[in-house]
C-alpha cells in the first residue's frame, strides 16, 4: 500500500525541550503579573506560586494517564491548580488558555529540529500530506510555537488532544487525525519521541509506520508497551524511509489491482461484528422498577433524543438521562445506576465466528476495512469494544455517527467513509443487519451484504456465517 499522509508529534519530535527548577522560578514572576492582570492576586512568593502551579500540573497529569482524557483548561486550573482557594475568579475562564500557554512556553526552554523546515519541505514535495497529533493541555501552545518556527503552514490537520479531549496513545485521536487528512490509517506513517503515547497508539490505529525519534528528556515513566518500527536520531534519516516509500508506492499502484473491482468493506458493528444478548434487558426492568407506572413516552420525542445523541448533539449520559427524567426518575442516585447499567449492558457483548479470522484473510487480500456506526458512545469506547476481539488494528476507517454527525440510513455517513478510503461507491460494500442500513448504503450506490439480518433486510447478498463474506463471488 502507498503512504498518504505523515503525521508528527510536537514536543520531543519537531522540537525538544528542557526545564529546570532555577530556569522556573526565574520566569514565576512574569506569570505573577499576568494573573495579577486578570484580577488572580494569590498573595504567593514566586516559590509558592511555582509550587501551586507545578503541583496542581503533576496530580492533573497522573489522572489524565489513568484516563486518556483531557478537561477544558479552565477545569484544569479550577480543579487541580487553584482547588484550594474558594474565590470566585471572574476572568479565569475567559484567561485560562492564555494562561497555560504562557506556562507552556515559559516553564519549559523549546527549540525546533534545526532540519525540520527543508525535512518538511521535502515531505512535501514527494506529494505527502503533512499532519500533527499532539497531547497538550492548551488549544494555543501548538499552533504558537508552529508559528513561531515558521513551519505552521505545512500542517493539516493539527489535532490537539485538548480539543479532541482523548490523548495519546487513544487510538481514538488517531482515527479522528486520518479522518480529517482523508486517509487510511493504513496509508499513514507517524513520528513520535514517545513509545508508551505516540509509538503504541499508532500502532493500535493501524497506521503503516510508527517512528520513534530520540530525545534527551528524563521524563520518569514508564516507556513501553510497543516496538516502533524505525528509530532515528536525526529528523533527515526520515526522508530516506520517505524516499523508499514513495518508489514503493510508484511501483506498487496496481496492488489493488484493476481485475479486483471490490476494493473496500464497510461494516457496522453491534449486530455484525459482535452481539449483545438480553440487549438493555436490566435497563428495562429498572425502568419498570422505579419510574413512573403506566408511564408512555410518545416515540416521536424518544426518537428526537436517539437522533441528537447519535449525531453528537448532546451525550451519551445526556441522553439516558433525559429518556429515565421522562419516565419519572429524576433522583441523581437512580439516575447515575440508570447509565451504569446501560453501560454495562452495552459493555457485554460477543463476538461471532470467525470475525477475527475473516478480517485477517480481507486484510491479506488487501481490501480497504471500514466500520460506519451509529454510536452515541464516544470512539474510543467503541474502538476498545474492538480490540477485546483482537480486531482494534485491523480498521482503514472507523465512521462514527456522533463525531460526522450524520446517521445512517442517509447516505452521506457511507460517502464519509468511501472518501476517507479513496473509493467510489461502485467499489465498495456494505455488511449490514438492519433494513434501514442497508438501504441506505445501496442509496449511497454499494452493493450490500446482509448478515445476522432482521426478516425484511433487503442486500444484494445474503450470508449466514460471517465467514461466508470472503467466498462471495463479487471477493473474488
Amino acid at each position: 500500500m502507498t503512504v498518504k499522509t505523515v503525521f508528527f508529534d510536537m514536543g520531543g519530535t519537531i522540537d525538544t525541550f528542557w526545564y529546570s527548577p532555577e530556569m522556573r522560578l526565574q520566569a514565576t514572576p512574569g506569570l505573577q503579573q499576568l494573573l495579577s492582570a486578570h484580577g488572580i492576586d494569590l498573595h504567593l512568593s514566586d516559590a509558592h506560586l511555582l509550587n501551586l502551579v507545578t503541583g496542581g500540573l503533576a496530580r492533573y497529569h497522573q489522572w489524565r494517564l489513568g484516563t486518556l482524557e483531557e478537561l477544558p483548561v479552565s477545569v484544569v486550573w479550577r480543579k487541580y491548580i487553584l482547588a484550594d482557594y474558594p474565590y470566585d475568579f471572574p476572568q479565569l475562564d475567559a484567561n485560562a488558555d492564555d494562561l497555560m500557554v504562557w506556562i507552556e512556553t515559559h516553564y519549559y526552554h523549546r527549540k525546533m529540529r534545526p532540519e525540520m523546515p527543508s525535512v518538511l519541505a521535502e515531505i512535501q514535495t514527494l506529494g505527502y500530506k503533512i499532519g500533527l497529533i499532539s497531547n497538550v493541555t492548551s488549544r494555543g501552545q501548538v499552533p504558537l510555537n508552529l508559528s513561531q518556527y515558521g513551519i505552521k503552514h505545512y500542517f493539516d490537520p493539527i489535532v490537539l488532544s485538548s480539543e479532541y479531549k482523548r490523548r495519546k496513545p487513544d487510538p481514538a485521536i488517531f482515527h479522528y487525525a486520518a479522518r480529517l487528512s482523508n486517509s487510511p490509517t493504513s496509508e499513514c506513517i507517524y513520528i513520535g519521541d514517545r513509545i508508551s503515547r505516540d509509538i503504541l497508539g499508532a500502532k493500535r490505529a493501524g497506521f503503516k509506520l510508527a517512528i520513534q525519534i530520540k530525545h534527551d528528556f528524563i521524563h520518569g515513566e514508564c516507556d513501553e508497551g510497543a516496538i516502533p518500527d524505525k528509530i532515528l536520531t536525526d529528523m533527515t534519516e526520515l526522508l530516506e524511509i520517505l524516499g523508499y516509500e514513495y518508489q514503493s508506492g510508484k511501483n506498487s499502484q496496481n496492488e489493488k489491482s484493476s481485475n479486483k473491482k471490490i476494493q473496500a468493506v464497510l461494516f457496522d458493528a453491534d449486530g455484525v461484528l459482535y452481539y449483545r444478548k438480553n440487549k438493555d434487558q436490566e435497563f428495562n426492568a429498572f425502568i419498570q422498577q422505579y419510574g413512573l407506572p403506566d408511564t408512555c413516552i410518545p416515540d416521536s420525542e424518544i426518537n428526537q433524543l436517539r437522533h441528537q445523541a447519535f449525531t453528537g448533539q448532546i451525550t451519551f449520559e445526556q441522553y439516558k438521562s433525559t429518556v429515565l427524567n421522562l419516565y419519572g426518575i429524576t433522583d441523581p442516585d437512580l439516575v447515575s445506576r440508570g447509565i451504569q447499567i446501560v453501560k454495562k449492558e452495552k459493555d457485554n457483548i460477543q463476538f461471532f465466528n470467525d470475525t477475527l479470522e475473516t478480517l485477517e484473510l480481507l486484510k491479506d487480500r488487501n481490501y480497504y476495512l471500514g466500520i460506519v456506526t451509529d454510536t452515541v458512545q464516544p470512539l474510543h469506547v467503541k474502538i476498545n469494544k474492538l480490540e477485546r476481539g483482537g480486531i482494534g488494528h485491523l480498521w482503514d476507517s472507523i465512521t462514527p455517527s456522533s463525531e460526522v454527525g450524520v446517521q445512517k440510513p442517509d447516505p452521506r455517513i457511507y460517502q464519509l467513509a468511501m472518501q476517507q478510503l479513496g473509493v467510489t461507491a461502485d467499489q465498495a460494500v456494505f455488511v449490514g443487519h438492519k433494513s434501514t442500513e442497508l438501504e441506505g448504503a445501496r442509496n449511497a450506490g454499494l452493493k450490500t451484504v446482509a448478515f445476522n439480518y432482521e426478516a425484511e433486510a433487503k442486500a444484494d447478498f445474503y450470508i449466514k456465517e460471517i465467514s461466508d463474506l470472503a467466498k462471495l463471488p463479487i471477493m473474488n
